[in-house]
């Protein structure tokens, strides 16, 4: 009994000492992993700026022609270069876990030159957030999901915060999913095989917008993994999705830029029916009604409303627009019918995506005016018109903090009630129809008059050639 007693003494304190040893080496680790992360981001933040000295440098004139040169073959050269401080210390990364390119191939060397800054800039932050934000946040969302099923998730101020914060992306499939439900529970109980019905039509019958969607599936996420190869498995899902959809809403049948919408889903859901119930969702339960049929008198109303809003939350930018003769609708209207998508890099996209499905377009406008608040200043400066289209048809390309952007969205832009954004969407509704119908009885008038100048024309020919 004492030697057992002495032996099992022994092993405790063995046990005792290996587990101070390992808890060490795991704070050693964890510190180690800190520092690296902290010079990463610090790494990605030098390259950045000097790759934003070469942009400034190669659009100053004063510089002589073997200067430009020099400046030129730079820039080259690190477009070129390694992109290992964009990528994760484990592996080299050309993609993310979406699919999308981690620095887009654009065929203007100076948007080639914007998205690796971009790309090293949220690098940068994602590395400095990670234990600050990102960690506590994936331990929330951990403690709110636990022993919940995917059918016991309810609408509640906690997770509408937890979503405006985003969802890590090992739950993100999960949470959408049943965001996704909750918006058509009805439509699916009542018919729950509908999807393969509409699919079984879509082989027996042709539709007429089959042709279009044929033609914008090679037009999707070009810069996605899943979507670059035409035999890729994700474009049959892509062409069969939007061919059911097709079938589903005969109002609107197909419009350009449901195949993004219906893009974005399949690669967050990873299910094909799961991806269909969500264009549903968007398109028919969350976007207003009318917001992709022919004449887009929805999506239109909403133009107006925003500039409304900017008026009253960013006057000093709404005053320059209008100094200028600058409509941004012309840059805004496509952010509002595909909800960002190609817009946004996806690492800023997805968290978008997240508060949009659960609070709806409310979450748009909140965006983008956001994103005219984030670069107010850069725009304010510029006082030509034609440089401030120029600048906002990329600006968007230079937004690189998420945290930042979402607190912009979801402070700065407060009060944003329901309410008045019902009652400015009806006003402006009505009036744009009205001028629809104006416009419409003017066409009828000169379809009219021209086919009775026609007869008259007709007329006077036909007594010359009597007189004749």
């Amino acid at each position: 009994m004492e030697a057992y007693k002495t032996q099992n003494k022994f092993l405790n304190s063995e046990i005792y000492q290996l587990t101070k040893l390992w808890r060490k080496s795991s704070e050693q680790e964890r510190s180690l992993m800190v520092k690296c992360s902290y010079l990463e981001a610090t790494n990605c933040q030098v390259e950045s700026r000097y790759l934003g000295v070469l942009r400034k440098l190669q659009d100053a004139k004063s510089l002589a022609p073997e200067q430009q040169e020099a400046v030129q073959k730079m820039i080259e050269d690190a477009l070129r270069g390694e992109l290992k401080s964009v990528m994760k210390l484990s592996a080299d990364r050309e993609y993310d876990e979406y699919g999308f390119k981690i620095i887009p191939d654009y065929e203007v060397e100076d948007m080639k030159l914007l998205a690796k800054i971009q790309a090293l800039e949220i690098r940068s932050h994602n590395l400095l957030q990670q234990d600050r934000v990102e960690r506590p946040l994936l331990g929330r969302w951990a403690q709110y999901l636990a022993g919940r099923s995917e059918y016991d998730l309810c609408p509640s101020p906690e997770l509408k915060a937890l979503l405006r914060g985003g969802v890590p992306r090992e739950y993100r499939q999960r949470v959408w999913g049943w965001l996704v439900r909750a918006r058509t529970r009805t439509i699916r109980e009542q018919h729950p095989q509908r999807y393969q019905q509409l699919c079984e039509k879509s082989r027996t019958s042709t539709h007429p917008a089959s042709r279009q969607i044929q033609l914008d599936l090679h037009r999707t996420l070009t810069t996605n993994q899943k979507f670059s190869s035409p035999s890729s498995p994700a474009l049959q899902q892509l062409r069969r999705i939007l061919l059911a959809f097709s079938w589903q809403n005969p109002a609107v049948g197909y419009c350009q830029g449901l195949n993004r919408l219906a893009a974005i889903a399949l690669l967050v859901l990873q299910n094909e029916e799961d991806a269909f119930w969500c264009l549903v969702a968007v398109v028919e339960v969350i976007m207003p009604q009318d917001y992709y049929t022919k004449n887009l008198v929805a999506s239109q109303a909403d133009q107006r409303v925003l500039k409304d809003f900017m008026a009253e939350k960013l006057p000093r930018l709404a005053a320059h627009f209008e100094t200028h003769g600058v409509d941004v609708s012309l840059v805004t209207f496509n952010w509002f019918l595909v909800v960002f998508v190609e817009s946004l890099p996806s690492d800023i996209l997805l968290p978008v995506w997240d508060a949009f499905l659960y609070e709806g377009t409310k979450v748009i406008f909140r965006y983008a005016l956001a994103l005219f608040k984030y670069k107010e200043e850069d725009i304010l400066k510029i006082q030509d018109s034609t440089e401030i289209y120029q600048y906002l048809r990329f600006f968007t390309k230079t937004i690189s903090d998420c945290r930042k952007l979402t607190a912009i969205a979801f402070n700065d832009m407060n009060p944003f009630p329901r309410r008045l954004l019902r009652n400015r969407r009806a006003l402006h509704l009505e009036r744009l129809q009205g001028e629809l119908l104006e416009l419409e009885e003017q066409q009828k008038e000169f379809v009219t008059e021209s086919t009775e100048r026609k007869d008259k024309e007709l007329e006077m020919a036909s007594e010359d050639d009597d007189e004749l």
